[in-house]
């Protein structure tokens, strides 16, 4: 398999630098917020999977069986702390037993206990969070501007980047941002997968296994999304796939099958913990509008919620604007954003902003090659300038 070639120029630059303040913001924010009882509660458990599982029956660490949330969050909050708590063992250990630090010391205790010892804990405690989040920004750009060209990926990547919502979910531990990193890349791995079906099959092997990875690492964040994005793939790929349609079924057993295999490691291939995915009812939901009211009714998110009622008429009163790439996200977001969980605490409307922010921008990128392009740019400029002005408005009360 041969690596695509990678070409930095002025757009790439210029989503590196949207990014960049997306980066900015939610270390100001990480900067000023204090560390909270939630946030021990990720970094304990996610190091005793790292270093010691619970050796109560049936469960996997103290923390009991997590309350149905996965375990993708509590493994990325803990890993951080781990590895620098055992370089600092290791760097101990060539030291004279004289000399050293932490034989007796807190260090081998709680996250709690060895806080004065560990350094810069809150950082390490949300900094992978704000790199998925980044990741999943720069994801959401590069599939804009392959469907839609650099306005839209831009117009896309602004929305994301000045999202309150999503500056929130960032900066704190939890599975939601995870679930929403995971499957939007599910959704568009599959895609991806259909589309290289056309061609010969040496091309196909990686992207199937790019699946099957997005469909793991979705599951080990929540079970709910992975199989909202299973059902989805499976309809997408049956759509897209056209004279392959016979093979879908084949890779996606093959995907839910390898899938499996990485959500049994989360658990460190122990049973007893692991047979909880199927008993917790952490897939249990309902329909609720009660998020999307939320959301949209918030004053910080009104030129979001604008820019989104400006798409939804373009879509429904002109023709160009109803194809299959505005489509797909539009499915997924009126999917997603009634959705509420009734067995966990999660934030199924989290995981709709990414395809929202897909829709709006692939309709303003529409309109803005119609004759009224002038109005549009205003409107497209005046979207993201108020949107980002609130948004780092409203950092201060996100640290709180």
């Amino acid at each position: 398999m041969k690596l695509p070639r990678i070409k930095i120029g002025r757009p790439q630059r210029l989503a590196a630098l949207l990014l960049l303040l997306f980066f900015a913001e939610c270390l100001w924010v990480v900067h000023h917020q204090q560390l909270s009882q939630q946030d021990y509660r990720y970094a304990e458990c996610g190091r005793e999977m790292w270093e010691r599982p619970s050796p109560l029956a049936g469960y996997f660490t103290t923390c009991g069986n997590l309350n149905g949330n996965g375990t993708f969050a509590y493994r990325v909050a803990g890993l951080p702390l781990t590895v620098q708590r055992l370089m600092m063992l290791g760097a101990d250990k060539l030291r004279k037993p004289e000399n050293r630090l932490y034989t007796e010391g807190t260090l081998h205790g709680s996250t709690w206990e060895a806080r004065h010892e560990l350094f810069s804990v809150k950082y390490l405690l949300h900094l992978p969070f704000i790199f998925f989040a980044a990741w999943l920004g720069g994801g959401l750009w590069w599939v804009s501007r392959r469907l839609f060209g650099n306005e839209g990926g831009f117009f896309a990547l602004g929305l994301y980047c000045f999202c309150p919502a999503v500056l929130r979910y960032s900066v704190t531990p939890n599975n939601d941002v995870l679930a929403m990193w995971g499957l939007y890349g599910l959704v568009y791995a599959a895609m991806g997968v259909a589309h290289a079906m056309q061609g010969p099959r040496r091309k196909w092997r990686p992207r199937i296994v790019l699946l099957t990875v997005a469909l793991g690492l979705t599951a080990a964040a929540h079970l709910l999304a992975a199989m909202i994005g299973f059902v989805v793939a499976i309809i997408l790929m049956m759509y897209l796939a056209e004279r392959r349609r016979s093979y879908v079924m084949q890779i996606m057993v093959f995907s839910a099958v390898g899938a499996l295999a990485i959500l049994f490691a989360f658990y460190a291939f122990r049973p007893a913990p692991f047979s909880y995915v199927f008993t917790g009812g952490g897939a249990r939901f309902w329909f609720a509008w009660e998020g999307a009211r939320r959301f949209f009714l918030d004053l910080a998110n009104g030129p979001i919620a604008v820019a989104t009622l400006v798409a939804i008429l373009l879509y429904a009163t002109v023709r160009r604007c109803r194809y299959f790439g505005n489509t797909a996200p539009l499915i997924m977001v009126l999917l997603l954003f009634p959705l509420v969980t009734t067995q966990t605490v999660s934030h199924p409307w989290l995981w709709a902003l990414p395809f929202l922010f897909t829709f709006v921008g692939g309709v303003f990128a529409d309109a803005l090659e119609t004759r009224q392009r002038r109005m549009f740019l205003v409107l497209t400029g005046g979207i993201l300038l108020t949107q980002a002005m609130l948004c780092l408005a409203l950092l201060p009360e996100i640290a709180r």
